[in-house]
């Protein structure tokens, strides 16, 4: 059979019940994977296969937990994602070239979606994500952030997002016990460690986690991680908007 007769590869990854429902899972929340495991209600081992055929495929990456060096969290790569499907559509036939869909506009008169952002320090990938969130929703969302263990916000934070055109000269860190009477629809935790102690907040807000490295951290190489890290921060708030009114 030519290979313009054999269906993507995509097709075959994405065909497969087991790992449609970890790609689902995976679209809510980076996760790891015993969670997976329970979520899926499957073997670990038979999950783990299944994961290591999606980071095969590009689909799927996955990094050490900082808080547990034992502990492994999967990511989905959205934009991977939707580009191999964007192909797969193109190949069948060019009307079924996809085009990446625009964000809904706000719905009028409704109340915008409050979002908290957390990590460890409330130093740079939370205040990076407040940011951006702020920036690219407009009047759907209202952004904040706030740290476990806040400390004094990294100038390389607000060098790369002085960059992009956003301003965070005068954002200040915040402890997340000010927000624990607060009400929000959304909480992302961006770091490992304060996924384990983020308290529960009034109203069962959605909850999400996005498992980042931190950028300051000795072994992230400096400025450069900071780069990458508002790069990734861009991509997931751009795919968030899309759920913003779900």
């Amino acid at each position: 059979m030519s290979d313009t007769l054999s269906p993507p590869e995509v097709l075959r990854l994405t065909g497969h019940p087991v790992r449609w429902r970890l790609l689902n899972e995976l679209a809510r929340s980076d996760l790891q994977v015993r969670e997976l495991t329970a979520l899926v209600g499957q073997k670990q081992s038979l999950t783990s296969y299944h994961l290591g055929q999606l980071r095969t495929g590009g689909l799927v990456t996955m990094r050490r937990s900082s808080a547990d060096k034992r502990d492994t969290y999967y990511s989905l790569d959205l934009a991977a994602c939707r580009t191999l499907l964007m192909q797969a559509g193109a190949a069948l036939h060019p009307g079924l070239r996809l085009i990446p869909a625009a964000p809904p506009p706000p719905q009028v008169g409704s109340a915008p979606l409050r979002v908290l952002f957390l990590c460890t320090g409330n130093s740079s990938r939370s205040q990076m994500a407040e940011a951006l969130l702020r920036h690219l929703a407009g009047p759907r969302a209202e952004a904040a952030s706030a740290g476990s263990a806040p400390k004094p916000l990294h100038p390389d934070a607000i060098r790369v997002m002085h960059e992009r055109g956003l301003d965070m000269s005068a954002h200040h860190p915040k402890h997340l016990g000010e927000f624990t009477g607060r009400r929000f629809d959304r909480v992302i935790t961006l770091c490992d460690r304060v996924r384990e102690v983020c308290p529960e907040l009034p109203g069962a807000p959605e909850t999400t986690h996005w498992s980042l490295p931190d950028p300051a951290a000795p072994d992230q190489g400096g400025y450069p991680a900071f780069v990458r890290t508002a790069d990734d921060l861009t991509t997931r708030i751009r795919f968030l908007l899309h759920t913003l009114s779900v």
